[in-house]
């Protein structure tokens, strides 16, 4: 499987069967598969979503937000709970307006799943980790 390292932005191949192993980047020898949230871009997002080939669930957040910061531990533990099966990663929509608006993102916090970069489900409000579990697990 492929995957785009969070740190360094590079394209690394790593066999299913290693997945379990805590694979690290070939470049800059960081782990591909963390078990917390992974801070996007307007810059990295695109390339993230689209080279990474686990599903990718993402949470569009602003710092202003109440239920945002309510929900960001619930996600935290959650990403703990996925990993190494699927990826959770956050997206500061005051900092990506551009990004968030090609996905229509009008209410926060909002959960996109990708799959092979495509969106799959989308659902707005505030979650609880057993909510944010069974949503990535669909």
């Amino acid at each position: 499987m492929n995957f785009v390292c969070s740190a360094c932005a590079s394209v690394n191949r790593v066999p299913d069967s290693k997945l379990a192993d805590g694979p690290i980047c070939g470049r800059c020898k960081q782990p591909l598969l963390p078990s917390h949230p992974i801070d996007l871009t307007e810059s990295s997002f695109a390339k993230f979503i689209a080279k990474t080939e686990l599903p990718v669930l993402v949470d569009f957040w602003a710092p202003w937000c109440g239920p945002c910061r309510m929900m960001a531990p619930a996600f935290a533990e959650a990403a703990a709970r996925l990993s190494p099966k699927i990826l959770l990663a956050k997206l500061n929509t005051e900092q990506a307006p551009a990004t968030a608006g090609q996905f229509g993102i009008s209410g926060i916090p909002t959960m996109i799943l990708f799959k092979a970069g495509v969106p799959v489900a989308q659902q707005s409000g505030a979650m609880n980790v057993q909510q944010i579990v069974q949503f990535a697990n669909r």
